[in-house]
């Protein structure tokens, strides 16, 4: 039987794309991997699939008179694809939504214990908002729980249906919260509306001392956030996401107070790409009504390394420095912030070079820890985020 011809047009910087995409059961593909420049038009003229990540904006002005009819892009976030578009002119589209979320559970279990470590927050005392609560929310809310941390809910979206539930109204968020993080998808009109949703009104009325971004870098007014910055010294931020990306506010990133600055990678471990490969993958089988052949798994590298530590103080700093070997994030920091050392309009290649070249990261699952301490919540805790712990204490 002939195999049917298929041409798709992948982003050069989703993992393993040639890998998962140059042979499809029953296809014969033309597979064009490029940079995402190169994304246009004229490139799709006769092409049947795009494969974008973030920097693509996929809308009529790129696919109208085009043969594309699945678009797929391997992020979790997908405001960079207009839907109504793309839905009305029967375009299938998907996304890689909640691939990625062990990673960035990671990364702010990472970001609590450096904020700890330097006595800008206590764990076990402050109490922290979480506004967005629906995968990466309501995930890192479980960890948080059950490390004992004290929580407010903020979703109007989920509170209007579950009826109110166990979430707060923005209003109690800002009064009784010492630290908000956000993890919401960008809404840019209507009643859920999450651009600019830290504007300077509700800095105004926040009654914390932090706030972290890790959600879309136009939820937070930058700069809103830099003259709230400016008006106390105790005020800190943790910033992933930047509005304007890759054209981020120097200033913001020079402010002292901003206690840790990452380029958008809190996602990017290399198990977490891999899963986004994989959820665009499965997604493109089930829309050619095939079965997935590909495993994004059996491409990943072996681990190999035993790490060892001897650790010996509160079970908070014990886990800061168990972490601080799996993912040490004040390298990504030092990195972001040693830009400031170059010209101005150096910026946006700079943040966007990092991402593209992120250095390998691992899922701490699959870093195996040797450590040496007394404290017995130590392996309950390391579990609740992940780790994976031997305690070697009476060897």
């Amino acid at each position: 039987m002939k195999e049917k011809k298929l041409s798709i047009v992948a982003d050069a910087h989703i993992w393993g794309v040639e890998s998962a995409f140059s042979s499809i059961p029953g296809f014969s593909v033309d597979l064009q991997v490029v940079e995402s420049s190169a994304i246009n038009r004229e490139r799709l003229t006769e092409a049947d699939i795009l494969l974008t990540r973030s920097s693509t904006q996929v809308n009529a002005t790129l696919l109208e008179g085009t043969d594309v009819r699945f678009v797929a892009t391997a992020t979790i976030g997908d405001d960079h694809y207009d839907k109504t578009w793309l839905e009305s002119h029967g375009v299938v589209w998907a996304n890689a939504s909640g691939s990625s979320t062990g990673s960035v559970i990671e990364y702010m279990m990472a970001v609590f214990l450096e904020l700890h470590a330097r006595r800008l927050i206590s764990i076990p005392e402050s109490r922290l908002g979480i506004v967005g609560v629906g995968r990466i929310g309501s995930a890192l809310s479980d960890v948080c729980e059950k490390l004992g941390v004290q929580l407010l809910y903020n979703d109007p979206p989920r509170a209007r249906e579950e009826k109110g539930g166990e979430f707060s109204s923005m209003e109690r968020v800002l009064a009784e919260a010492d630290l908000v993080t956000l993890h919401t998808p960008m809404i840019r009109d209507g009643g859920d509306r999450t651009f600019h949703l830290l504007d300077p009104t509700w800095f105004s009325q926040f009654q914390g001392r932090g706030i972290i971004n890790a959600a879309r870098g136009g939820c937070v007014d930058n700069i809103a956030l830099l003259n709230w910055l400016d008006g106390d010294s105790d005020r800190f931020a943790v910033l992933d996401c930047w509005e304007g990306e890759p054209n981020i506010s120097r200033q913001l990133l020079a402010h002292p107070q901003l206690a840790v600055a990452t380029p958008h990678i809190a996602g990017h471990s290399l198990d977490g790409k891999a899963a986004n490969t994989q959820y665009v993958y499965n997604a493109l089988c089930s829309f050619l009504r095939i079965k997935p052949e590909w495993c994004a798994k059996s491409e990943l590298p072996v681990v190999e390394t035993k790490r060892s530590v001897t650790v010996d103080d509160e079970i908070w700093q014990e886990l800061h420095a168990i972490v601080s070997m799996l993912y040490p994030i004040m390298q990504d920091d030092d990195a972001m912030k040693g830009w400031l050392e170059q010209p101005e309009e150096m910026l946006p290649r700079s943040f966007s070079t990092f991402r593209r070249n992120y250095p390998v990261r691992r899922a701490w699952g699959n870093e195996r820890v040797e450590v040496v301490s007394g404290n017995s919540k130590l392996i309950q805790y390391a579990d609740l985020m992940g780790m994976s712990i031997l305690n070697r204490e009476g060897d």
